[in-house]
């Protein structure tokens, strides 16, 4: 049995002070919630707030982004080794922001993914296609293609550490969501790419997560799919209530 996981991800919101009071509020919240894994991954600043403040429960950490290098001149830029030294467990690479605004590529989320899986780190492998690729009929074609890219180059080893998350560009912060249905589609998919490149194994064992404004009143139905194996959380798992609801779904 597959192990959900629920991921929120902060992007370029809270403060430490925020991110300290978030979980004063929503680690009580949690704290009998054994049926999942839990991932909260803030900004940069607010890691060792919320690190801090998860200690001795089983809420992780993790990092929105990180380079491929271990050190170097990378202005701006931090490493996976820095992310683990700093309590993060994991790392989400490949975001469909991170690929629109930041110039991120099928083959930057590969180097990214080995340098996360060398350092100790799991990695949130971000997939997904736009608007304008599924009203084209090229779903299919765009996540074999960012599976291909990002992920098959890797070890059986090395791959039996990633964790997918499906996200429909069309379908993040703008409060469309991908039915049940057309979410499971993609998942059945990507399951698909796997058992082709790395086998039944390793196909029945990778999580695969969706992400594209789930929220309280939907996680449910998302989550009564079989190749749905958590969500990654963006604007709901800002508020601790709502996350909280999201988690004990």
């Amino acid at each position: 049995m597959r192990t959900p996981l629920m991921a929120g991800n902060w992007k370029m919101y809270k403060t430490p002070a925020q991110t300290t009071a978030f979980f004063e509020k929503f680690v009580p919240l949690v704290a009998a919630s054994t049926h999942c894994e839990i991932l909260i991954c803030p900004p940069y600043l607010s890691v060792a707030v919320a690190v801090a403040a998860t200690q001795g429960t089983a809420v992780g950490v993790g990092g929105q982004n990180l380079h491929w290098a271990n050190e170097g001149a990378y202005t701006g830029e931090v490493a996976a080794p820095m992310l683990k030294a700093a309590g993060c467990r994991s790392v989400i690479i490949g975001h469909s922001e991170r690929r629109q605004y930041f110039g991120e590529t099928d083959d930057t989320v590969l180097k990214k993914t080995t340098a996360a899986i060398e350092a100790g780190l799991q990695p949130v492998v971000c997939v997904g296609e736009l608007l304008e690729e599924r009203e084209a009929g090229r779903t299919n074609v765009v996540l074999r293609t960012q599976f291909t890219g990002g992920l098959s180059e890797l070890t059986p080893e090395q791959f039996a550490r990633v964790v997918i998350a499906y996200e429909p560009v069309w379908a993040i912060g703008t409060g469309k969501t991908a039915t049940p249905e057309i979410a499971a589609e993609a998942h059945q998919f990507l399951r698909q790419c796997v058992r082709a490149q790395f086998g039944d194994q390793a196909a029945s064992g990778v999580r695969i997560l969706y992400g594209g404004s789930v929220k309280p009143d939907n996680v449910k139905g998302l989550m009564a799919k079989p190749d749905i194996d958590g969500g990654l959380v963006g604007g709901a798992s800002l508020d601790a209530v709502s996350f909280a609801s999201i988690v004990n779904f």
